[in-house]
């Protein structure tokens, strides 16, 4: 996976994406998604790094079919919020 965390003025932004999605677009109907390198372009990161990261995240932006899973398991998310995009998966979570 791929992960890569900036502070913002709300905290702590993290994005996760699956290493086969980086730079592709997903089609859903009238939505179209692209997982860009600006924005998901980051570093290599295990599970465990991965799931360290979003224990502290106060943003999470997470694509693709297996770090979404992750985040489910872990419980950051639950897969009734989770969205189908052409053939992969996104989710996002903010703490309040």
């Amino acid at each position: 996976m791929i992960l890569k965390e900036r502070e913002t003025g709300e905290g702590l932004l993290v994005a996760v994406c699956d290493d086969d999605v980086l730079g592709e677009t997903f089609e859903t109907g009238e939505m179209s998604f692209t997982v860009t390198e600006e924005f998901y372009g980051g570093d290599e990161a295990d599970e465990d790094e991965v799931v360290h990261s979003l224990n502290r995240a106060d943003v999470a932006n997470i694509v693709g079919t297996d770090a979404v899973a992750l985040a489910v398991e872990a419980g950051f998310v639950n897969e009734a919020n989770v969205l189908e995009l052409d053939s992969t998966r996104h989710a996002q979570f903010l703490r309040m």
